[in-house]
């Protein structure tokens, strides 16, 4: 069986205004069903052990959504372990889900770019969606070289954000993937973009967040 390990932020506000925020529902609940439904085992951790937190609780009505409010899934993620007591070596693969939290406190977290450095350099997959990939920030390979560096890679875009939450945000995170050397893809605002590049696997949204598990999963049975 499979072990997928998802890595959740633990942060409940962003930005001057302090706007409420947490892990965006369908960006875990979407990936969560898929993982289920190819059987594996599914873990969480969150960066300081505490109870994380989740948003847009108002698309509970989707029934990938429901399904993780209502099942197993928030139940385990309530529970989620600190990130520095997992053998994060015992996984096939790490997912990061999006939300405007990530931004809070995952740019620079050191044990989390040693856990992503350490399961892309393995062979591990390694999938982040929406600002997620904020994750793969300042992540420098065994090299020297920035991970997303020479990588295709696709994130919540300055435009999207542009009419979401730039007043909240401490940077635009397609920029500054940009400026580590990833090779941007985005396509129209809240359109469905994921794409994989080796085994790192990255999506623009929320529509995205299927279509990025069910690539992690295409390289994981291959």
């Amino acid at each position: 069986m499979k072990k997928v390990l998802i890595i959740v932020s633990n942060a409940n506000a962003i930005g001057p205004n302090n706007r409420r925020t947490g892990t965006f529902l369908p960006e875990v609940a979407h990936p969560y069903a898929e993982f289920e439904k190819a059987n594996y085992h599914i873990d969480f951790a969150s960066l300081t052990g505490d109870t994380p937190y989740l948003d847009a609780l108002n698309l509970a009505d989707d029934p990938d959504n429901l399904a993780f409010l209502t099942g197993k899934g928030w139940a385990d993620m309530q529970q989620a372990v600190k990130l520095s007591e997992v053998n994060t070596g015992a996984y096939d693969a790490v997912f990061i889900p999006g939300g405007l939290a990530p931004m809070v406190d995952m740019p620079e977290n050191p044990l989390l770019k040693d856990t992503i450095r350490e399961t892309y350099e393995r062979n591990a997959v390694v999938g982040a969606v929406c600002h997620g990939p904020v994750s793969l920030l300042n992540v420098r390979l065994s090299d020297g070289t920035y991970l997303v560096n020479g990588k295709n890679i696709a994130s919540f875009t300055n435009e999207e954000e542009e009419h979401y939450a730039k007043p909240d945000v401490p940077f635009e995170l397609e920029t500054a993937l940009v400026n580590q050397g990833a090779i941007f893809h985005g396509v129209a605002p809240w359109g469905a973009n994921s794409i994989a590049d080796g085994n790192l696997v990255t999506g623009q949204n929320p529509a995205s967040a299927k279509g990025v598990a069910e690539k992690m999963i295409a390289i994981l049975e291959a």
